[in-house]
């Protein structure tokens, strides 16, 4: 062919640069009928939008969680089929959370915890509650949904709250999933409430016991699991302190009380609810940004209802 240069006519060095020369130009032929991935059409480039059934079936997929039949894990208020904006998880939807939601252009509200004052959120718990209606006409003005995420969220491997409350605590070396007794290096019971008021931002923490006492086995029981629960994990597991949420001030404390008097070395330290599993509704949020990229996803700590003075 004419102006062709075999290989054979060439040097030993000259022939390896044609060689070279050759496989450089195959390649560039190549390249030039590919195209970067991002440059195509709906790829990385163009968000996805989520309805709100969308981002639950997606959480429930995600979290490995069976839909349950019987659950408090329901729509409260607004509609499945609503575009999310962006999400807000929190423990309590509070007048100050919905607002603030309404300032970020957060549409969708994932609450641990009733909107309505009730386990069930039933709207005729109190027979014309004023308070309610006046929420309720709030969150349709801004057409804000609200599905709460309880049980759920107590079913996820590891339980998030109790998982959230070791992460934040710095407990995760001593946290095993499923189980509530955590073994820590020794600490004075004065120095773990300091500990857990500076770790969990908590201002006041109460507390049953000798601030001296040496613990070591700490059972972590955050929310309110019940006194019968309460106290026989203190019967079983025997632990140095146990840690609660919230408690009947008539079950759980006086059995502590009683097993002081009795010579047993176990104190209490009560952290209020709100605060107690809020690490584990903030834990939620981080865990699933990652996996919703086109949503805007942003905890906001409800805070402790009550003020010390």
């Amino acid at each position: 062919m004419k102006n062709q240069v075999l290989s054979s006519d060439l040097s030993g060095l000259d022939r390896r640069k044609f060689i070279i020369n050759s496989i450089k130009s195959a390649a560039g032929l190549a390249l030039l009928s590919l195209s970067p991935a991002f440059s195509k059409e709906n790829n990385w480039s163009v968000k996805k939008q989520w309805t709100v059934q969308e981002v639950m079936d997606f959480v429930l997929k995600e979290g490995g969680l069976t839909p349950l039949k019987d659950t408090v894990d329901t729509i409260k208020i607004g509609k499945a089929d609503q575009v999310v904006t962006g999400i807000i998880s929190t423990m309590f939807p509070t007048i100050s959370i919905i607002e603030e939601a309404v300032k970020r252009n957060a549409n969708f509200i994932i609450t641990h915890e009733p909107s309505f004052y009730n386990h069930n959120d039933k709207s005729d718990w109190v027979k014309n509650n004023a308070v309610l209606k006046q929420k309720q006409e709030l969150l349709e003005k801004h057409k804000m949904v609200i599905w709460r995420f309880h049980d759920y969220c107590h079913s996820l491997k590891p339980d998030a709250v109790s998982y959230g409350v070791a992460k934040k605590a710095n407990w995760l070396p001593y946290f095993k999933t499923g189980e509530v007794m955590l073994k820590i290096p020794p600490v004075s019971l004065q120095k773990l409430v300091e500990h857990l008021k500076k770790s969990l931002a908590i201002s006041h923490l109460r507390i049953i016991g000798d601030l001296d006492q040496n613990c070591e086995r700490i059972a972590l029981l955050p929310g309110a699991w019940g006194g019968p629960m309460q106290v026989s994990t203190a019967e079983k597991e025997k632990p140095d302190v146990l840690i609660v949420g919230e408690l009947s001030e008539w079950e759980t404390a006086e059995y502590i009380r009683d097993a002081r008097s009795f010579g047993q070395k176990i104190s209490l330290i009560v952290l209020g609810h709100a605060v107690s599993e809020e690490p584990g509704m903030e834990w939620f949020a981080e865990w699933l940004q990652p996996k919703l990229p086109d949503v805007k996803i942003t905890h906001l700590a409800s805070g402790d209802p009550f003020i010390w003075i």
